[in-house]
């Protein structure tokens, strides 16, 4: 009985511990996204638009499940938004393309624009 209880006891422990990781990574995956989305601000560089996409999604799906999860609401609510304002289909599909991609681990520097400040 013993040995029941404290493996019931373990794991809500453990899956306690698991939900606060995830919603640590969460909270530091948008942390991410706002860099990404002030350092876009702040270049002002045309043609940079993807590169931000990728980087701000890449950096945040790096912290493990909970960053990639914070990644891809943002960036879904992001789109939504955009479509909703009337922005274009196409510009949307390809950021959604370079979220996806940065979410995916490959390198968001594919985006990168010539002459963008080593800064960034």
């Amino acid at each position: 009985m013993k040995l029941l209880t404290g493996l019931v006891f373990c794991s809500l422990v453990l899956g306690v511990h698991s939900w606060f990781s995830f919603i640590g990574e969460a909270f530091g995956g948008a942390r991410d996204m706002w860099r990404a989305y002030s350092d876009m601000r702040e270049a002002n560089y045309i043609g940079a638009d993807k590169y931000f996409h990728a980087r701000g999604n890449y950096d945040a799906a790096q912290r493990g499940p909970g960053g990639a999860w914070a990644a891809k609401v943002i960036s879904n609510a992001r789109e939504d938004i955009q479509q909703f304002l009337g922005h274009g289909a196409e510009d949307s599909l390809a950021d959604q393309a370079a979220n996806e991609w940065g979410r995916s681990g490959k390198d968001p520097n594919h985006f990168r624009p010539d002459g963008l400040p080593e800064k960034y």
